[in-house]
């Protein structure tokens, strides 16, 4: 908006023709107004843009652009029926949008979502981005509408922004520094496959943006009235009034248009030619390498500009704190598919002043076989770290031969990181994300149990890496129920005391189970959703998580900017790390049944206790010497093998080790705080 009115502008290039068509309000059956642009006054270079004066905020509008349809030849799909919604739209509505109705009986007149004009005006009461040094930060990974969405989240407003708002006293008493919130720009409920859309299914994930500038209406409490961007922008306020900071898990490299049989919504119709990567010989195929029907011309100029322009919107106008990047690899090739050595969109990002105190993380992969963690283009980026999950989900199950890999995960991977000068903090240490199974069924479950998803169980990955601890799904045997929470403790002990960034996925603290499905992108119901009751009845195991994140808060030596060296640093006279087996020195690197090992920690400042780490993947008992000081006391912090409250121990608590040597049981690890 601006003070004479509204000024509306979109890019594309071949149209021959534009139209913009005005709507009272969300429910509005008819425009009250259409608008015909007149290219000689109207469209400037590949813009059609115009003003229209005195137009209330509230005013919901599409396009309609007129142009060639030779999608074959040329790429270009234009069709004067579609409504389009615009792709800089701050705001969106769906109300008149049926996805299946148009794939079945064709476009229909005024079906298509629409953009509101959004009023401007919002206090933000001083609040600004948080800057949070990379290595003290904590993910917590969080689906907005199934944080809430269950009816005993005890909220007022389930599902929304506003509902997250009302759980930010659990969030701050876990102790998480960032949320990374599961895609929030508007995308497309409806784009289910056929056969899930009969049953009941939608889209809950997210990962079917059209609306790229546009917070999700489903997530607000009254969207109809365009409070999209100021709910959101309470919820940010709020959450950095906790000192907790928002990263946008963000879906650039494909669309919810699909491929060729996929709807016309947005860029299809604006300039399918240049924000799709399109067959060189015949442009009516989309080449796909997001396994979701089409892949964005990131690297094309205008393309490039349009995601930096909405990177730096939600950044600037929504004070988000930072991106984790879908599929993030796929961003990473040319309109031809072919990867590129330096993409221009990746350094864009990395260079842009306004992102420069922004967190940025890819998914450093994509659905066709491109794998780039650890050479992902650019020095700054993070990368999910999926050799250190597969490591230590291979470790902690039992797979031998792994002690040598796993020292160099818990050390923050510098094989994959130090030679081409990044740090720990490039990496981003995950046992557990959104995709795959939750902690509890990485425990329970040895395959996939996916047919709620009516794909026949051939959706999600068949390489879980997870040991159901001798019985498949749900059990009441009490020692398998015990072993199984001696490995969730196992997993996240490992998380929290490596080098790098952990992340948590939301309900893992709880021990939530989605039965054996390790693909909930379809399931909005209890399956996909956080149940709250699982605070009380697991209560346990949450005090033990938060015990965790305590724990590496409290050791500036767990969150070490350089990589272990075994060498002395910062002026102290004790090398940074050390390596043991059961023997103090003895790591039995070259032992390939090998699997236990053990560590000892220096401190990186004056004032922090030391830390040793013993831990035993195997099915016996092993007794682990300790190390020997004249100034120093070892205390017992942590025993995944004991219950609780003795599992973890707070320092006022914790009782003197005054034995040589301690027996670690099976399948289990103790830490030691050393003053």
């Amino acid at each position: 908006m601006e003070d004479d009115g509204v000024n509306f502008s979109v890019f594309s290039r071949h149209a021959t023709g534009a139209e913009l068509l005005l709507y009272e309000g969300a429910d509005s059956e008819e425009p009250f107004q259409i608008i015909r642009l007149d290219p000689r006054v109207n469209r400037t270079f590949f813009s059609w843009h115009l003003l229209v004066v005195d137009l209330p905020p509230g005013t919901h509008y599409t396009w309609r652009m007129e142009g060639p349809n030779d999608p074959h030849i040329h790429g270009w799909r234009f069709d004067e029926r579609i409504e389009l919604v615009d792709p800089w739209a701050r705001g969106v509505n769906v109300s008149a949008w049926d996805r299946w109705r148009r794939q079945r009986e064709g476009v229909i007149d005024h079906d298509s979502p629409r953009g509101i004009v959004l009023a401007e005006e919002y206090n933000w009461e001083g609040d600004t981005p948080l800057r949070l040094a990379s290595e003290q930060t904590i993910i917590y990974e969080v689906h907005v509408g199934g944080f809430t969405r269950h009816p005993n989240s005890g909220v007022r407003h389930p599902g929304t922004f506003l509902g997250l708002i009302e759980k930010i006293p659990y969030l701050k008493a876990l102790g998480i520094t960032h949320i990374e919130l599961m895609p929030v720009m508007a995308f497309d409920e409806q784009d289910v496959p056929e056969a899930g859309w009969d049953a009941g299914l939608r889209n809950f994930w997210g990962y079917s943006t059209f609306g790229f500038f546009s917070p999700h209406p489903g997530y607000c409490v009254t969207p109809e009235q365009g409070t999209h961007r100021r709910e959101f922008r309470d919820m940010v306020k709020a959450l950095h009034r906790a000192g907790i900071g928002v990263i946008l898990d963000v879906v650039f490299n494909h669309t919810s248009e699909g491929g060729g049989e996929g709807p016309a919504l947005t860029f299809k119709g604006f300039g399918n030619e240049t924000f799709y990567c399109l067959d060189g010989i015949d442009k009516g195929i989309y080449l796909d390498f997001t396994g979701c029907g089409n892949t964005v011309n990131a690297n094309h100029p205008l393309v490039t500009h349009f995601i930096l322009d909405a990177l730096e919107y939600w950044v600037r106008e929504m004070h988000v704190d930072g991106f984790r990047f879908d599929l993030a690899s796929a961003m990473a090739r040319d309109a031809d598919g072919r990867p590129m050595a330096n993409p221009p969109v990746l350094w864009e990002i990395e260079l842009s002043d306004t992102l420069a105190a922004s967190k940025i993380i890819a998914e450093a992969w994509d659905a066709a076989g491109l794998y780039q963690v650890g050479s992902f283009p650019g020095y700054r980026w993070m990368e999910w770290n999926g050799r250190y999950r597969d490591t230590i989900r291979r470790f902690v199950r039992g797979d031998t031969g792994l002690v040598p890999e796993v020292a160099t995960r818990l050390s923050g991977s510098s094989d994959l990181y130090q030679a081409n000068l990044r740090k720990p903090t490039n990496s981003i240490n995950f046992v557990t994300c959104h995709d795959g199974f939750t902690l509890w069924d990485l425990v329970s479950y040895n395959r996939k149990h996916n047919l709620a998803n009516c794909e026949g169980n051939r959706d999600g990955t068949n390489d879980n890496l997870s040991w159901n601890c001798g019985v498949e799904g749900e059990t009441q045997e009490i020692e398998v129920l015990s072993l199984r929470q001696r490995q969730a403790k196992n997993l996240l002990s490992l998380l929290f005391l490596s080098q790098g960034i952990p992340m948590l996925l939301a309900g893992d603290e709880v021990l939530r189970t989605q039965k054996g499905n390790n693909n909930v992108w379809c399931q909005d119901n209890t399956l996909g959703w956080f149940d709250w009751s699982l605070v009380e009845t697991n209560a346990t195991m949450l005090r033990f998580v938060r015990g965790l994140i305590a724990l590496r808060k409290r050791h500036p030596s767990l969150q070490r900017r350089h990589f272990l060296s075994g060498q002395s640093v910062s002026g102290s006279d004790l090398p940074d790390v050390t390596w043991h087996g059961e023997k103090i020195g003895e790591p039995n690197w070259d032992d390939p049944g090998n699997q236990v090992l053990a560590f000892t920690l220096g401190p990186a400042n004056s004032d922090e206790a030391m830390l040793h780490v013993m831990v035993n993947m195997s099915s016996g008992a092993r007794r682990f010497e300790i190390p020997s000081t004249d100034d120093l006391n070892w205390y017992l912090a942590l025993d995944t093998a004991r219950a609780a409250p003795t599992d973890l121990i707070e320092p006022s608590a914790q009782t003197l080790v005054e034995s040589s040597a301690l027996l670690v049981r099976s399948r289990s690890l103790m830490v030691l705080e050393g003053r």
